[in-house]
């Protein structure tokens, strides 16, 4: 699915240079369930940022299936993502005055295909939500809004879901919920990163990764199954 061969990113602050990955390796597979973990600053945003070619790296490669993803165009980054990559984010990112329907149908439109209602309305079904269509982004709790962005996520039916504390603005009752609709999603054969402070969150993985001040410290197999397939 990937691989990531010693990369390093830097920042710019101010007359200083930020080392904020250093020599990250490390391979996931098709159908893998894996979480990243580590305290704030510790650079698992930016490593799930060059994994979603959000940003790029310095030195190093990220290979995404066959490709390698290297100062890429803008447009042929927007393609990677869109056509491969699936999105989840902690703030939901949704469109506020524009229904659930419409923020689902967001992927296609931007891929330039046909925009296909009755997908994204069975799609939306399928997150438990067929009945709150037509409601505005702004009129959804936060469980659902998260749901609708899984469902727009899902839309270019893409191998990789990026998930980005995917639990962190909602409660524990709909955290819950969110992280059983993700293990179901790999049950089907999704590959899913997810970064997480969350211990409880990253337990729902089979593998963890730790970072710490830009390095993989640890790479973690668990010789369980996944929360939600234990309950």
């Amino acid at each position: 699915m990937l691989r990531l061969a010693k990369v390093n990113k830097f920042y710019r602050v101010g007359t200083h240079s930020l080392h904020v990955l250093r020599d990250v390796d490390f391979e996931v597979d098709d159908g893998e369930l894996v979480s990243i973990m580590g305290a704030s600053g510790s650079g698992k945003s930016t490593l799930l940022n060059i994994l979603g070619i959000l940003d790029d790296y310095v030195s190093g490669e990220y290979w995404l299936g066959d490709t390698l993803i290297r100062n890429l165009s803008e447009s042929r980054a927007a393609h990677y993502r869109n056509q491969f990559i699936g999105f989840v984010f902690q703030s939901f990112n949704l469109l506020p005055r524009t229904t659930a329907l419409e923020n689902v149908e967001i992927p296609m439109v931007y891929s330039g295909g046909k925009v296909e209602r009755a997908k994204a309305l069975a799609t939306l079904e399928r997150m438990g939500l067929a009945d709150r269509a037509h409601h505005f982004a702004t009129e959804l709790s936060g469980g659902e809004q998260q749901r609708v962005a899984i469902a727009r996520a899902l839309m270019n039916d893409p191998p990789l879901l990026l998930a980005d504390e995917p639990t962190g603005n909602l409660d524990s009752a709909a955290g819950e919920s969110i992280m059983q609709l993700l293990t179901a999603l790999h049950r089907d054969g999704r590959t899913i990163i997810l970064v997480t402070h969350d211990e409880h969150v990253a337990s729902y993985a089979s593998r963890e990764l730790m970072v710490r001040d830009g390095a993989l410290v640890s790479d973690v197999t668990h010789d369980r199954a996944p929360l939600a397939l234990v309950r």
